[in-house]
């Protein structure tokens, strides 16, 4: 079976019988997709159907070449039970990453495993024709992966700013790009395949509850820290839109009196003393002020393009002076989580991207921050963590956006009929 056949149309199935059967064919191959290989029984439980029915759906999906046989599960005694799982190579997502700095493409197999990826350095909101920068590039590294291009269901892309996935349109960037239709247009038109774009905040909180520390959680904050700082809010065990899709703008709250103009227009926002562009301002303020620091071995050049990777690998090698403005920055950022902390009373926070490789030297003054700041009855039943997920999380929540919007169209066009 190939992929037009699986994600046919609803028109195409003639009963409801053959309604019934696609529609546990699809539920199970989502089922495999996010959480990994299955047992029958654990398949009968999930679906609420007979073990003969799951037998027969799963023999099926093996004959048509979308599932397999991979080991044994555990048992509670007596014979150990089959494991399936998705056979590899059967379709590919692609993972678009925009940063302030750089761009990364990778392309996903069903599995997640990455079979091949691209990085390119720009400046955000500067370049002339990024759309189709970033089109040219997508379509080298699709022909250098060897992929069959059919096996593509779609292209993810998480960018900064205020993203609304449901117009499908950046209202801080590419705003000349989508003057007279969206960006998703553009890009689909472009592509010709399913394109679905979202905040790279809210990618990482994707990423997080699919794959990561908040899978089967219900109440989770998932903290970018990068050059600027954003929020996924998990709730009820869903990521958090807000009516335009604009929730988590956390760092753009004012928290400084008479603070720094912060590029969004405002004063004192809290990205202007806790983010990546704070660290990197700070550290370069230190350094002309004639700080003792390791980084003071600097070219001007490099001092002029320094990055917080930069800074964070410096603390980590013991520069005392790398390791103080982190811990400002962990104290600015601990202020205003617990204020996040008293508005949703979350039973996890996560903290990813690049202030991740920092470990203690962020989180410890972040946590000292909340218990000055937090309730105790709140930060007493809230948890916080380091991100283990690495350097893809945002790629992953691009493609796994991509896979739950195709599955549940998939779902909705056979229910609804």
């Amino acid at each position: 079976m190939n992929i037009d056949e699986l994600f046919i149309k609803n028109e195409e199935l003639t009963s409801n019988v053959e309604r019934k059967k696609h529609l546990q064919k699809i539920k199970i191959l989502k089922n495999l997709y996010f959480e990994g290989p299955k047992t029958n029984t654990e398949i009968c439980e999930r679906f609420n159907i007979s073990s003969p029915t799951s037998i027969r759906l799963l023999n099926q999906l093996i004959d048509e070449s979308w599932v397999k046989k991979s080991g044994r599960g555990k048992s509670a005694g007596g014979r150990k039970p089959d494991l399936y799982k998705l056979e590899g190579n059967s379709f590919y997502v692609m993972g678009i990453q925009l940063e302030r700095s750089r761009l990364k493409i990778a392309i996903f197999d069903n599995h997640n495993k990455k079979v091949a990826d691209f990085k390119d350095f720009f400046e955000l909101g500067s370049e002339v024709g990024l759309v189709d920068h970033i089109y040219g590039e997508a379509n080298k590294l699709i022909e250098t992966s060897g992929i069959d291009i059919e096996k593509l269901l779609g292209i993810g892309i998480s960018m900064p700013g205020l993203v609304s996935s449901k117009e499908g349109r950046n209202f801080t960037y590419f705003i000349q790009e989508e003057e007279s239709e969206s960006l998703e247009n553009i890009l689909k038109r472009k592509f010709n395949k399913p394109i679905f774009i979202l905040n790279d905040a809210k990618s990482a909180c994707v990423a997080e509850s699919n794959f990561g520390m908040a899978t089967n959680l219900e109440n989770v904050l998932v903290i970018s820290m990068d050059w600027g700082i954003g929020l996924g809010v998990i709730i009820d065990g869903k990521v958090y839109q807000g009516s335009s899709g604009f929730a988590g703008e956390f760092g753009h709250i004012p928290l400084i009196d008479d603070g720094q103009l912060c590029h969004c227009g405002k004063r004192g926002c809290l990205e202007t003393v806790a983010s990546g562009l704070a660290l990197t301002r700070m550290a370069q303020e230190g350094i002309r002020a004639g700080e003792s620091t390791s980084l003071n071995l600097l070219s001007e050049e490099d001092l002029r393009n320094l990055q917080p990777e930069k800074i964070i690998e410096a603390a980590n090698m013991g520069d005392q002076f790398s390791i103080n403005i982190l811990s400002k920055i962990g104290i600015n950022l601990g202020k205003g989580l617990a204020i996040l902390i008293q508005l949703f009373n979350p039973e996890l926070i996560i903290l990813e991207g690049k202030f991740s490789k920092a470990s203690q030297f962020i989180t410890v003054p972040i946590q000292q921050s909340i218990n000055t700041y937090c309730m105790a009855q709140l930060r007493e039943k809230t948890k916080i963590s380091l991100s283990n997920l690495g350097e893809d999380s945002v790629l992953l929540g691009s493609v796994a956006t991509v896979m739950e919007n195709i599955f549940g169209k998939q779902i909705s066009l056979i229910n609804n009929n």
